[in-house]
């Protein structure tokens, strides 16, 4: 299939700095090969999608609602949104498929300070804080064997529990500093072992699944107990707050939009890979969300991390329970190892192109790695773990989601231009499927501000302080904000 005709969009504010860049490389006439079919594509959703929040959002989900009806809801609507969003993903990727994702689609819309503030966030709510979150997990996790491994017997506590230290903490940084470190030697020790641990976590949940309800030992009336939930909030503001941790659960759906360029027909194989690799998600998690529930009641849920550990005791006994315990460690392990690998390069990629700060572009000369990109993201990381982990969770939520709403927000401004290759899935009933994921976001985070003020007054300075830096350090002389 011909390359698209690429809109006239790349003309509009560029940067100075960015073409006096292109400027300076030389040509490469080497290309990218339109080798991965529907299948591939989806397979690298599906990886990235299953990470952290399958493995610790159900419990506070079950403290929020005390109901069983709304804690599965709330997954079918996140996989809703996951879907839309993939949609309109699919179509700003085969426009832009080389581009870098939400860098190029706000840079184009809304000018390059937004395209460096998707970076900057990245670092924090993209990668930093999702290491953190489950490094931590990983800790509850082992805490099925060392107890003091559990953020609920953190032994200090600052600031009405926002920032905790303890056994958890340690252990979380540990763990960071060692992928951390070995990540500064290159990809080829960590990606056999990423392939591994990848395979690991989807049959560890599978297998998770299909002996939990053959084989377990649980009760179909959990899904008929409720419990008295911690909030106090009505039941529609509370269902907008926890959407955060299903978007946290389900954030990685646009994953395929970042090879675009190396998909065979990418009109047809992007959004079928997308639409597959998140539907497959979302079925993963409704039943393993339905194995917790058969597993125990929410009573006995409210609150816990380790939810995975707690539901295969009551399933299968603690011997059994502890052979899981270590396996979703294990997959755990799994995530950490990839976000570590991943963020830095996201950062080498800006700051090559002028989007991030210029020593996140160095690269080792031995070990050819961005070592600067690295270890900033580890010491972040490992700051981070001592934040309360609801909050944590929540934060992430809140970021993705917006930056998320402003990219397909932009779809709606492309489409406006001349040149620009619609899809057919997005212009069904258009603009329906753009507005539900809007709707949905907008609602979200009018609520985040709302009723939880801390985590939106942080998510604001993360946002405050990134176009600072932009416009005070690196925005080139008569440059467009």
């Amino acid at each position: 299939m011909p390359h698209p005709r690429r809109p006239p969009l790349y003309n509009d504010r560029v940067s100075t700095a960015k073409a006096g860049l292109r400027s300076r490389l030389p040509e490469s006439t080497a290309t990218l090969v339109r080798q991965m079919g529907v299948i591939s594509a989806a397979a690298l959703v599906v990886s990235n999608m299953i990470g952290t929040g399958i493995f610790t959002t159900t419990g506070f989900l079950a403290a929020d609602f005390g109901q069983v009806g709304p804690v599965l809801l709330i997954w079918l609507v996140g996989a809703l949104c996951a879907l839309a969003g993939a949609f309109c993903y699919s179509e700003l990727g085969v426009n832009f498929p080389s581009s870098g994702g939400e860098y190029v689609y706000l840079t184009q819309a809304f000018g390059p300070t937004w395209g460096f503030m998707t970076g900057w966030v990245s670092f924090f709510a993209g990668f930093s804080a999702p290491i953190a979150a489950a490094a931590l997990a990983f800790s509850d996790y082992l805490g099925y064997f060392w107890p003091q491994l559990q953020k609920a017997n953190a032994k200090m506590s600052f600031f009405d529990g926002a920032l905790e230290l303890g056994g958890a903490q340690l252990c979380a940084s540990v763990l960071i500093a060692i992928f951390t470190i070995i990540n500064l030697f290159g990809v080829r020790i960590v990606a056999p072992l990423q392939n591994v641990l990848t395979a690991t976590k989807i049959a560890v949940l599978i297998a998770f699944i299909v002996l939990g309800l053959s084989a377990g030992t649980g009760n179909w009336d959990h899904f008929t107990m409720t419990t008295t939930p911690t909030s106090t909030t009505p039941l529609a503001a509370q269902f907008a707050i926890s959407l955060f941790f299903a978007y946290f659960s389900y954030s990685g759906w646009n994953a395929a939009t970042y090879v675009a360029e190396e998909l065979q027909q990418p009109a047809r194989t992007l959004p079928r890979a997308l639409a597959l690799g998140a539907a497959l998600v979302a079925v993963l998690y409704l039943g393993l969300n339905i194995v917790f529930i058969y597993a125990l009641p929410l009573e006995k849920m409210k609150g816990v991390i380790a939810i995975g550990s707690l539901a295969a005791a009551s399933l299968f006994g603690p011997a059994v329970a502890g052979i899981f315990s270590g396996l979703m460690a294990v997959s755990l392990v799994s995530t950490v190892n990839a976000m570590v690998t991943i963020g830095p390069r996201v950062y080498y990629a800006m700051a090559k192109n002028n989007a991030f700060v210029e020593a996140a572009s160095h690269v080792h000369p031995r070990w050819h790695t961005p070592v600067f990109a690295i270890l900033c993201q580890g010491v972040c990381a490992m700051l981070l773990t001592m934040t309360s982990f609801p909050d944590l969770v929540l934060y992430i939520g809140f970021m993705l989601n917006f930056f998320a709403t402003i990219s397909v927000a932009s779809l709606l401004i492309f489409r406006k231009r001349p040149g620009w290759q619609k899809l057919k899935i997005v212009s069904f009933a258009y603009p329906l499927i753009p507005a539900i994921f809007l709707m949905v976001g907008t609602w979200m985070t009018l609520f985040g501000f709302t009723l939880r003020p801390m985590i939106s007054t942080l998510a604001i300075l993360t946002v405050a302080t990134g176009a600072l830096v932009y416009r005070f350090r690196l925005r080139p002389s008569g440059g467009q904000a």
